[in-house]
């Protein structure tokens, strides 16, 4: 919150940043959406223009990382939204990412989850692979023995005839 008046002041952005009193993440979202105010864009058009829902890009504002998607889809919804509103990436990406790792190293977190989901469906997938294999082993079979049962056919009905 604003330390005085409870009123954004004008200036620069570097200075309305230096006369609120926040935490970094709070700092990077602020700014986002300050910058996204500055350049007269709505909500509404980036998600027009990122095909972002506008329930990800309220909660990139409001800092609440646990409401955006995991892993590579979250970089990827900050990465849609700055380009829209035409700021530095790699920038901005970094300062995003470091207030992701001071809100708790999210980032982390995610990749432990997927190796453990990628362990646990490793470890029951075997017996559905091998019965894909003997589904294909009897198909092979079967088209053998059709195979077999109409070269028999032929062969006897022109012996006979």
């Amino acid at each position: 919150m604003l330390r005085e008046t409870g009123v954004r002041p004008a200036g620069s952005l570097s200075e309305v940043v230096a006369q609120v009193d926040m935490g970094p993440m709070e700092r990077f979202c602020d700014e986002l959406r300050w910058e996204r105010e500055r350049r007269k864009v709505s909500i509404e058009k980036i998600s027009e223009e990122t095909k972002v829902a506008v329930r990800h890009l309220q909660a990139l504002e409001a800092g609440d990382y646990g409401e955006l998607p995991g892993g590579v889809f979250r970089k990827g919804i900050v990465r849609s939204y700055l380009t829209a509103i035409g700021l530095d990436e790699a920038s901005w990406i970094e300062r995003f990412e470091a207030s992701l790792k001071e809100n708790g190293g999210a980032e982390t977190a995610d990749w432990a989850e997927f190796a453990e989901n990628v362990r646990r469906n490793r470890v029951g997938g075997r017996s559905e692979t091998d019965s894909r294999w003997i589904g294909v082993a009897m198909m092979v079979v079967c088209l053998a023995a059709i195979a077999w049962g109409v070269w028999k056919f032929a062969f006897h009905g022109r012996l006979i005839l």
